[in-house]
């Protein structure tokens, strides 16, 4: 996992070590993970966020990008989404004992949109694995990020 990038500059960072020293100078800091994909004419960027909170001081935001061939299909591009989040938290909480607090997910509780199809599942896939989430129409402030870095 060390092809994490400072946002705002090209510096990569080593995802583990790097979310380590920022607890160990802020340890009430609170960690959102989030992934965003954005399909163009002949690729889709995947863009997975690690969002540092400080309380009511800002937030720091390091990142991952992805290109890969077009992926078509709606629902393995969502899920793509997913495990990208998952992966990322799993790594943390596994190898570094570290506490996710939200894994935002950018998929919509309104059956009106596309990324509907894939809620029912996400859920009960975050759900089984006990990690906090959030769903659109809430404020995601990992998606929000990723988003943009996606165009």
């Amino acid at each position: 996992m060390r092809a994490f990038r400072k946002i705002g500059s090209n510096e990569t960072v080593d995802l583990l070590q790097y979310v380590k020293n920022i607890l160990e100078e802020k340890p009430d800091t609170k960690i959102y993970v989030g992934c965003d994909s954005q399909s163009y004419a002949s690729k889709t960027v995947y863009v997975t966020t690690v969002v540092f909170r400080y309380e009511n001081r800002g937030a720091h935001v390091i990142y991952k990008r992805e290109v890969l061939p077009k992926i078509k299909d709606l629902w393995t591009k969502l899920w793509g989404e997913l495990q990208r989040s998952i992966d990322v938290a799993g790594y943390l909480k596994v190898e570094g004992g570290i506490n996710i607090h939200q894994i935002d997910l950018d998929y919509n509780n309104n059956p009106r949109y596309r990324s509907n199809v894939i809620v029912k599942t996400a859920i009960g896939y975050m759900e089984s694995m006990g990690y906090n989430y959030a769903i659109k129409p809430e404020t995601l402030i990992a998606i929000s990020v990723a988003n943009e870095l996606c165009r």
